[in-house]
């Protein structure tokens, strides 16, 4: 039997000899950044109700910079549509200082509806 090399490479693709076999050497990209909450909520989603999507994603090396991408996003916007809200509605740091109950109310129902729009607008879609 002829002596077959341990390593080799084609069109791209390093393969290594297990066995009598050639086992192509891929390697995932590393990502480092977190996904969070928001990552966590839409990995679901596309697992329960985008499976193809989330095949693709999984099986290309992209889900988790995607996630993480989008995870960044949704935080951003999340700030932003709090801002926003506070000043519509006139909750500010005078009504902090001056009634803490009112302004903690204030604040929880802003952020609630700020995640409830960020659920429909980016995770669930």
């Amino acid at each position: 039997m002829e002596h077959l090399p341990k390593k080799i490479y084609h069109d791209g693709i390093s393969y290594t000899l297990v066995g009598d076999y050639y086992i192509p050497d891929l390697k995932l990209p590393e990502e480092s950044r977190p996904i969070w909450r928001w990552g966590r909520m839409h990995k679901a989603f596309l697992q329960e109700h985008r499976p193809g999507q989330y095949n693709d994603l999984l099986l290309s090396g992209k889900l988790w910079t995607y996630l993480a991408d989008l995870n960044e996003q949704a935080a951003d916007r999340l700030a932003c549509i709090i801002s926003q809200m506070q000043v519509a509605e006139g909750v500010t740091e005078e009504l902090k200082a001056y009634d803490q109950l009112a302004w903690v109310r204030a604040m929880n129902s802003i952020r609630s509806r700020a995640e409830e729009i960020i659920r429909a607008e980016m995770i669930y879609v």
